[in-house]
């Protein structure tokens, strides 16, 4: 199979760039990978997908990957679309679901940027991979790295989750637990691969990790029927999983795989303990500002500022959808509601997509004849110990059995 990348493109101002070399960040910007799409659309249709594993790779000629380059692979297969019909009578929308991305090999939908870059990194050459993480995409490229025979070095700030520590730990990664947040991580890492120590695969600091997350909008649009959804709520940090699902929609639309021409409704959804986006939707502007004082118990979206921030805000803009903020007070009621409603024990990040979707409802901008899909985008078990949950104790010799009858 042919690979069908033409060129790498600066996000800021265009500028092309060799797609046959490692590459890192433009002018402090990222990178897009561009296809020939009018050549992919010649050599595969929709039919073709049913006689291939259901695993990211299925989309190869949509990905910058060709038949001389072996994927770093722990099977990444298709996440499941698990309908939520209770929260959807209870809030009168026609349909809800929910993308489980839990169920990747890393519990998080981080595995498939990491598969993908850490996959084109080796074939580039590439022998010591650094990044900045609150957890899991830590914990990914830790495992990744591993499986790829690659040197792994993560900084997380202190109260990075245990269960992401423990994944770094075992793969063998040099791990940090540093005294700052995110973006400050990411600073030094960067200061490490200026001075030639590593190759900084950070969120948008490279243009592969972007393309293997784009996997979550061809797998959606294929289990639609290429009929897609009429909204989509997205818990967004950096917000390379929203950017990525754009660009995938868009290169379908391109190659004219959709039924209708209608476009998802994008809505960025972000805790109120750290909201740049929602701030800049708000206020009109094309680049948030950093978010000082930045807390929330959903540590993935703990990020003070996205060096994609513009990215997200123009497919916003674009898709007629908008970024909405939810009170950090109750992320453990909108993660409690759709778990005791349906089953599902989705990650704190997309409780403020169950907390959005009910704002959404009362103010109208989101119908009753709609079909909307919220990402869970972590495995809730690995932030257990964040929990503020309180469960009564039980003497066994003093049971009130009469306080059950109720």
């Amino acid at each position: 199979m042919a690979r069908y990348v033409k060129y790498l493109e600066s996000a800021d101002d265009g500028t092309r760039f060799d797609a046959d070399q490692m590459q890192t960040w433009h002018n402090r910007r990222p990178l897009w990978v561009r296809y020939d799409l009018e050549a992919v659309k010649s050599q595969l249709n929709k039919e073709d997908l049913k006689n291939r594993p259901e695993v990211m790779w299925r989309y190869r000629e949509l990905l910058p990957v060709g038949d001389d380059i072996q994927p770093v692979s722990m099977v990444e297969q298709m996440s499941p679309i698990v309908d939520c019909p209770t929260l959807a009578k209870e809030l009168g929308v026609k349909r809800i679901s929910v993308k489980d991305e839990s169920r990747g090999p890393t519990n998080s939908f981080k595995c498939r940027g990491l598969a993908m870059a850490t996959t084109m990194a080796r074939h580039f050459g590439a022998k010591k991979l650094a990044m900045a993480s609150n957890g899991n995409a830590g914990g990914a490229l830790a495992l990744y790295a591993a499986r790829a025979g690659m040197e792994s070095i993560i900084f997380m700030p202190q109260d990075a989750m245990i269960a992401n520590l423990v994944e770094c730990k075992m793969s063998g990664a040099q791990i940090y637990r540093a005294n700052g947040l995110i973006d400050e991580c990411g600073k030094a890492i960067r200061k490490g691969h200026d001075d030639g120590l590593w190759f900084d695969i950070s969120t948008m600091k490279e243009p592969y990790r972007l393309e293997g997350k784009k996997t979550m909008g061809l797998e959606l649009a294929e289990q639609y029927d290429w009929d897609l959804p009429d909204v989509i709520l997205y818990p967004t940090g950096g917000g390379t999983a929203l950017i990525a699902m754009w660009k995938a929609f868009q290169e379908l639309a391109e190659m004219g795989w959709l039924t209708t021409p209608r476009m998802p409704r994008m809505i960025a959804c972000q805790s109120d303990g750290c909201q740049p986006i929602v701030e800049a939707y708000k206020a009109g502007e094309d680049y948030s500002q950093r978010a000082e004082n930045a807390h929330t118990w959903a540590s993935g979206l703990r990020v003070p500022h996205s060096l994609g921030d513009f990215m997200v805000l123009d497919a916003l803009k674009a898709s007629g959808g908008q970024a909405v903020g939810a009170s950090e007070v109750r992320l453990e009621a909108w993660q409690q509601r759709i778990t005791s409603s349906d089953g599902i024990f989705i990650c704190p990040e997309s409780a403020t997509c169950v907390g959005a979707l009910e704002q959404l409802v009362e103010s109208g901008d989101i119908g009753a004849d709609e079909r909307v899909v919220i990402y869970n985008t972590a495995a809730a078990q690995k932030y257990v110990e964040s929990n503020n949950s309180e469960v009564p104790e039980l003497k066994l010799e003093k049971i009130d059995w009469a306080s059950f009858s109720s």
